[in-house]
Order: structure tokens, then sequence, then C-alpha cells
């Protein structure tokens, strides 16, 4: 008998268990460093200096909160050599010596950082930094080799250049690592996804006239912490003549009988994000939207269709329309409306999806890509608007969607 074969992207339960395999951090570690690697390898760099935080999760698996994401107080070195250290915020590394044993504990340093400016430069901290980071390149057997780094303070770019260090983009490096998904990222930001889903059933229950943007975004904070998410990062919530144009966040606005209003929940779940957008009516639906609606799916759908291993992102974005079909000016002010974006530790990784930039320089879709697909159509009534977003996972045979909340119509919430 054939044994029946698992889902591609399964959203396991949370807790770790004896009777099922589910996540293995361990292997999830594992094969994240053998990716960097493989980058680093084929690069010209010797070593990585990062100071993304999630630059810094992909190759330590290590991660302090929120309050760390704009301070850049922390950064991980990693060479070719195979060593691996990582300075955190002060007492952060004597933590990470205790309760991180996959690093070596001599490894775990305490960070110099500037607090973005706020430390005098008299200080002299960046300078003592980055002799710290040159120490530990020479130690490691790369002193003298080029140096990829992805985002970092002026004051420590022009440091690490003073005191000799050849600097290279480290970021490209990084993103080739992290385009293809293991099956246990896959399996985190399934759980992610299956989250929202859940989000939206009690977004559906309470979406009705009188209520505000405002408190449907604290109602999916609260219980997106209440399931288990590590962060979540933005909430967008837009409706009546606020959906058009799209103007990216939310706002105190109380919404009306028979208005549009859609939403996009972005959180994390042990570091691997969501971008997921729904919309709905309220109450009632007109003709214009539900038309606006039926294009944006036929778009999305569309899409979904033609991806595959070997299909080039060019050949996707020449699906979607054109800025003026949408009644914008340029690719550029379009640009994000009818686009495709990786998912990963970040929100937006490779592949990237759209006229503006996936004409001129297409990337390959390979098996294991995870991206979020995103459409976006304007209604002739002049404010409503509709935005669908499917987050999928790309199979030997196609894609797997693993946003699941229903969007294959235009939702109706608390009809009358």
């Amino acid at each position: 008998m054939a044994v029946p074969s698992r889902p591609v992207a399964p959203a396991p339960g949370r807790m770790s268990v004896d009777f099922e395999e589910r996540v293995d951090f361990a292997r999830l570690r594992q094969h994240r460093l053998r990716r960097a690697m493989a980058a680093l390898e084929a690069s010209d760099l010797g070593a990585l200096l990062v100071f993304d935080n999630n630059n810094i999760r992909y190759l330590t698996g290590v991660a302090i909160g929120e309050w760390t994401r704009d301070k850049l107080c922390r950064y991980a070195l990693y060479t070719r050599t195979g060593e691996l250290y990582l300075w955190d915020f002060g007492s952060a590394a004597v933590h990470h010596r205790m309760y991180c044993p996959w690093l070596k504990p001599e490894n775990c340093i305490a960070s110099y950082t500037t607090m973005r400016g706020a430390v005098p430069p008299d200080a002299h901290i960046v300078q003592l930094g980055v002799a710290e980071i040159r120490d530990k390149l020479a130690a490691a057997g790369v002193a003298g080799q080029p140096v990829g780094v992805d985002f970092t303070e002026l004051p420590m770019l022009f440091e690490l250049q003073r005191q000799g260090v050849d600097v290279r983009d480290g970021q490209q490096v990084m993103l080739d690592a992290r385009q293809i998904k293991s099956s246990d990222e896959i399996a985190l930001l399934a759980t992610a996804a299956a989250m929202v889903d859940g989000v939206y059933q009690d977004i559906t229950e309470v979406l009705k006239p009188g209520v505000r943007e405002n408190e449907i975004v604290a109602l999916a904070n609260k219980r997106l912490y209440e399931m288990g998410s590590d962060d979540v990062e933005s909430i967008n919530a837009v409706s009546g003549e606020r959906c058009n144009p799209h103007p990216h966040n939310f706002s105190d606005r109380m919404i009306r009988p028979g208005e549009q209003a859609f939403f996009d929940i972005m959180h994390s779940f042990n570091g691997y994000r969501t971008c997921y957008y729904r919309t709905f009516s309220v109450g009632r639906s007109n003709q214009a939207q539900r038309d606006a609606y039926k294009r944006a799916r036929e778009w999305m759908d569309t899409a979904i269709e033609i991806i595959k291993p070997g299909v080039s992102t060019d050949q996707v974005a020449r699906l979607w329309p054109t800025a003026g079909d949408i009644g914008l000016a340029d690719e550029k002010t379009a640009f994000g409306l009818q686009f495709g974006h990786g998912l990963g530790l970040a929100l937006h990784e490779r592949p990237m999806i759209s006229r503006l930039t996936s004409l001129e320089a297409p990337l390959e879709i390979q098996q294991g890509m995870v991206f979020a697909l995103e459409t976006y159509c304007p209604a002739a009534d002049g404010v409503s608007a509709a935005r669908i977003e499917e987050e999928v996972v790309v199979t030997a045979a196609g894609v797997e969607i693993i946003t699941r909340f229903p969007a294959e119509e235009l939702f109706v919430t608390n009809p009358y």
C-alpha cells in the first residue's frame, strides 16, 4: 500500500513532541549555515560581517527581540574558514554562552555600540569595535581578504575602511543563501500563515459598521501574540475612500455599511514571516467592488498557474497589468501593487517580481523558493479597491498555496 505523501508546507503543532516529526531546530541551523557557507565560497569574500538582525539570526540562530530591530547594536562575523562570532548587546552575550551550545562560548562577545550615534564620537567606541573585528579576522585566517557587509552605520563603515578592511556588498551573498528554504523553514512559514488564517476568521466576526481600522489592528496584534507570534511587524488596515490610492498604513477611520476594507498582516513565528492580504466588503457589496475583485483574482490565478521551476520572474510580471491599466502614471508609482517578493526571516527576500524590475533583470524561479504574490485593482466607483495576496511554496510541479483563508470570491462580512 502506498504511503500518502506529506504536504510540502505543513502547519504542525507549535510544541516539540516525541510522537511525530516536526521542526528540527538543530537541523534548521545547520541548513542555514551550509547555505551561507556555499554562498560565501561562491563569492570573492573572506568573511561576512552582518548587522541586519535577520542575517544575524540566519547565521547564529540567536534573536533577542523586537527592541533590537533599529538599534544596530548587534553584529556577527562568519568566515570562509568556518569561524562564527556573535557580538550581542551587553549581558545578552553572557546569556548566549549559557544557553546556546551550538555557538562557541568564547565567540559570544559583548558588542561595542554607539546606539545610533547617541554615544559621543570621542568615546572611540567604533574604533574599538573595528579593532576587535580585525583581531577575529586575523585569528580566523582571513585577514586582508574582502569582507561583505550587509548594512551599518556610516561611522562603522568609514572606520572599517580607515583600518584597512576591504568592504564589499555582503547583502547579496546573504540573499543568495536565503532564497531556497528547507523543509523546516517551510513548516515555520506555513505555521505563521496558519496563525493569520485564524486572525482573519476573528476579523470577519467583528468587521461591521462602526468598527475602526485601529480596532482591527489591535485585535490582530492581541490574537497573534496569544497564538505565539514573536513579532507583529506591521498591520495595514485600509477602508472606504482610503482604499484608492492604497496608503499602506492604518488610521482611526470608522467603517460604514457597504464599504470595502483590506488588511495586510505581517508577523513572524520563530522568525519566519507572513505578508498576507485579504479584502472584504462590509454588510453588502456593489457591482464595481465585485468587478474589481474578480479582476484582481484573475491576475492572481494567472500568475499562480504559470509558476514552476525554470520560469523567470519577467514571465510572471508580464502577466500583470501595467501602471496605466490601473490608473497610475508609471511603474515606479505602481511598485508594490502588482508584486511578488520572497518570504523568510525577512519580509522581502528573493525572488522580487514586478514590472519595474523584473523585465530588465529577471531571476529564475527555483524549487524551494517561498514568496508572496500581491495584486491590486481599483474599482470603477473611484474609491473602492481589491487587494489579494497569496503565499506560495514552489514545488517540482508548480506551487502549493499556504495562505488558506477564503479569497476566491469577494467575502462579505456580517451580511444584511
